[in-house]
């Protein structure tokens, strides 16, 4: 109990020692979190008439968030997988890393849920022998299991790996033998956050723009794109403040992943685009008030062709070498291109314009109100902490700045 205790105490103050610029994006942080605590509780009190939902587009930012937040969990199996299948030692050292991003992501998703629900303490509702989970017959159901199997995987990963490397007691040989089965199923089990979340939404008959069978293979594409960008930018930012070393062939792997990723969006979004326009039904409506509006109602064009011209540029871009080696100017650059498209996708792409026309054919624009705003930006904060501090920690870990220090023996 007392290396436990002295595990979880080393770790935490190492995490918070830093520079003034880490301090600053500490403090940048709590001041989300700590003044969305009250946005949280209006929400929590007021319910969901505070958030910008109505009863033409029921879904919120939150929903289109969680769906943004479970492509980054997912891909973080791509730091995983080279690791363990391919046996690279560049990358297996680093696999714990992309264990943190999983894990915080889905904790960060599974709270924009919770604000999307409006009222948390329904979960009961879903506690089997305490209410109904409705297994099997409701599509939710799967993808709560699927999230929270995934989270607890990482959490068992995370928590063994870096408890044993702290006490100096880390075994790869005994460690191969239960838990690299444990490291396979959390690799196969990632790409089930996008199947069952896809199945979620086509899995409504009324929504049109959703029934596409493509739409598993545009999420994990995005996943592809938008999750090894974070690790990038994450990975960039280790290398130049801490004594980790990260080898540039990580960086690559990794920018390369990102352009095949995003070669196959734009192959995705041809696909559906040419399915819907060409035959021009009523299912293209929604395409079509994205692409071009309808009767003066605009608002989600410039998002839509800003959004799909980023992708291109940032295809393009990446497939040139001088981009891709770039790694202190250009890179970083289109990561966060890439990074912004696809969560801004989420709501201004996928979510909202898909419920115009309604059945009675009204076409309706989305506006979030200041609350939903906040709730969305402190959960993000959140989630920026909880990745900050972990992944310093485990660094610390990592480079053996942070060890367990024996009691010395008293004569």
């Amino acid at each position: 109990m007392k290396k436990i205790v002295s595990f979880a105490v080393d770790v935490a103050t190492y995490a918070l020692k830093g520079g003034i610029q880490y301090k600053v994006w500490l403090l940048f942080l709590l001041f989300f979190i700590v003044t969305g605590s009250y946005t949280a509780y209006i929400q929590m009190t007021e319910g969901l008439i505070t958030v910008g939902a109505s009863d033409q587009i029921p879904m919120e930012l939150f929903f289109a968030n969680f769906i943004f937040t479970a492509h980054v969990a997912a891909a973080a199996i791509l730091v995983v997988a080279p690791g363990y299948f391919y046996h690279r030692k560049d990358m297996k050292e680093l696999a714990v890393i992309g264990e943190i991003i999983a894990m915080v992501f889905v904790a960060t998703g599974i709270t924009f849920i919770l604000f999307h629900m409006g009222r948390p303490d329904r979960l009961w509702h879903m506690i089997p022998f305490i209410g109904y989970l409705n297994f099997p017959n409701s599509m939710l159901v799967y993808d709560t299991i699927v999230l929270n199997v995934y989270l607890f995987l990482n959490l068992i990963g995370i928590s063994y790996i870096l408890y044993k490397k702290y006490i100096g007691e880390f075994d790869q040989q005994a460690l191969a033998r239960w838990f690299t089965p444990v490291i396979y199923l959390a690799i196969i089990w990632g790409p089930l956050i996008h199947i069952c979340t896809a199945f979620v939404l086509s899995s409504n008959a009324r929504m049109g723009a959703w029934s596409t069978a493509v739409m598993p293979f545009g999420f994990l594409a995005m996943a592809g794109a938008s999750g090894p960008s974070l690790i990038i930018l994450l990975f960039l930012l280790i290398r130049k403040h801490t004594k980790l070393h990260i080898n540039n062939s990580v960086i690559d792997l990794m920018s390369t992943i990102i352009g095949w990723s995003l070669g196959i969006i734009m192959l995705v979004f041809a696909a559906e685009y040419f399915t819907a326009l060409y035959s021009n039904t009523e299912h293209a409506a929604p395409l079509n008030y994205s692409m071009f509006g309808h009767n003066g109602l605009d608002m989600y064009v410039p998002w839509f062709w800003g959004t799909v011209g980023t992708i291109v540029v940032c295809f393009i871009a990446i497939l040139n070498p001088k981009v891709r080696k770039s790694y202190d100017r250009w890179l970083p650059i289109v990561c966060v291109a890439v990074f912004m498209a696809i969560l801004v996708e989420k709501p201004m792409m996928l979510v909202f314009p898909a419920f115009s026309p309604s059945p009675l054919g009204e076409y309706t624009e989305y506006h979030p109100t200041f609350i939903e705003l906040y709730n969305v930006a402190s959960t993000w904060a959140v989630g920026f902490l909880s990745l900050t501090f972990i992944v310093k920690g485990a660094v610390g870990i990592l480079t053996g700045e942070v060890r367990y220090q024996k009691p010395e023996a008293t004569t």
